[in-house]
């Protein structure tokens, strides 16, 4: 089922003394067995777009992360430069068919419902551009730090021409509150780390992509003290609204995207989109 194959090393890593690294084809993880975090590490060159066999993978590893009991926290992350992730793979939308559709939308919404459950705390160092799907990523873990610089992170769909699905819109709102979200999501706003900073988007800013899996590391830190019981159960009451609503609308969830994603109309923009893509 899952297209990365996954196998263990013993390495030294820069990001502790003694580390367990799981390697795959499109994920890295990176174990500390003194902090009991794990960082896992996107590297689907050259953005980190989010086609079915990324998301699977994704999901297969965080997965068996939440199976281990010395794991306590993870920190999803990037290993290209200046990027977290640029989103669903626009190909996997593009002259598809019904069938390729559905399993494409099904493993994005798999993803989600691990990655937004996962009992464990989860942090998101973003080390880059992270506008639509990656934004979204980042949205449905618990904390953000953004490192600063010259890049942007937002739900930005309406300026492809399409329009993110209600689940993205909410987590907006949870997020923004509705009237920043609501005027985020009509304009495809893309904030720079400091607006991002300071709508809520992200949760602190740092200088490199190192500062910021310290930082992440230091937030799940903040649990040792917290008994997990406690913390799990109250996670889950805070998200079971969003994740009910996708257990029962799951099928309703895929025909509206079907319905919208085949619409002739989206689909020549996705294919000028394609285009004006190949040109740069």
């Amino acid at each position: 089922m899952f297209a990365a194959r996954i196998f263990f090393t013993k390495v030294q890593s820069p990001l502790c003394r003694a580390c367990t690294t799981m390697h795959s084809k499109l994920i890295q993880v990176a174990h500390n067995p003194d902090s009991g975090i794990a960082i896992v590490s996107l590297g689907r060159p050259p953005v980190n777009s989010l086609n079915m066999e990324l998301l699977n993978a994704l999901t297969a590893t965080l997965v068996d992360i939440q199976k281990k009991k010395e794991c306590k926290g993870v920190v999803l992350t990037s290993s290209l430069p200046n990027v977290f992730s640029a989103g669903l793979d626009i190909m996997e939308m593009y002259n598809r068919t019904e069938k390729q559709l559905t399993e494409f939308w099904n493993a994005l919404q798999d993803m989600w419902l691990t990655l937004y459950n996962l009992k464990m705390p989860v942090a998101a160092a973003i080390n880059g551009s992270s506008p639509a799907g990656g934004c979204f990523m980042a949205l449905s873990c618990e904390y953000r730090v953004l490192v600063d610089g010259e890049h942007t992170i937002g739900l930005n769909e309406t300026r492809l021409g399409i329009s993110a699905p209600d689940w993205f819109n909410t987590l907006y709102v949870d997020v923004l509150g509705y009237r920043n979200a609501e005027l985020a999501l009509l304009r495809g706003t893309l904030f720079q780390p400091k607006e991002a900073l300071r709508v809520g988007l992200v949760d602190e800013l740092a200088s490199d992509k190192a500062s910021a899996i310290k930082q992440c590391e230091s937030y799940i830190e903040t649990f040792r003290i917290i008994p997990p019981i406690g913390r799990e159960r109250t996670k889950w009451n805070l998200r079971k609204r969003n994740t009910l609503w996708m257990k029962v609308n799951r099928t309703a969830d895929v025909e509206e995207f079907l319905s919208f994603v085949q619409m002739p109309k989206v689909q020549a923009g996705l294919k000028l989109y394609i285009e004006s893509l190949k040109k740069k």
